[in-house]
């Protein structure tokens, strides 16, 4: 994955952040909203984009396009930043190999502890009943 290479395809649109931030909220855009085409970039192999694809799907559009956004600050520039780094940490995760999980053996000491409680719990109810004639 080259990162220079992925920074280049991301598309970035300022808009007007809504919320507090009195008269700055009316004049300026500093909500950023990136959007990165999966379809069309050139920076993924093809393994790489069906990879993500599957663990993205739920961020993804109808058209495979994820879109983010940061209104966080006050600064457009800040905001860009922010997204920007949410967006690589995102992909990255999506594309990181899981190891596989190895099975273990639950210890003879576990067992034995869990029988004995038990068994202790057994003759605390048995000790609680009717004592029969």
């Amino acid at each position: 994955m080259n990162k220079e290479l992925i920074i280049s395809e991301l598309d970035f649109k300022a808009v007007r952040s809504s919320g507090a931030g009195g008269q700055n909220v009316n004049k300026v855009s500093s909500k950023v909203v990136l959007s990165f085409n999966l379809t069309a970039s050139r920076a993924l192999t093809e393994e790489e984009k069906a990879l993500a694809e599957v663990r993205l799907a739920s961020k993804l559009t109808n058209d495979k396009v994820l879109i983010l956004q940061c209104d966080e600050d006050r600064s457009q520039f800040r905001n860009k930043d922010i997204v920007i780094k949410r967006f690589l940490l995102m992909i990255e995760n999506a594309l990181k190999e899981e190891k596989p999980r190895k099975p273990t053996k639950v210890p003879r000491a576990v067992i034995r502890k869990r029988i004995e409680n038990k068994r202790r719990q057994a003759d605390k109810k048995q000790s609680r009943r009717r004592p029969e004639h």
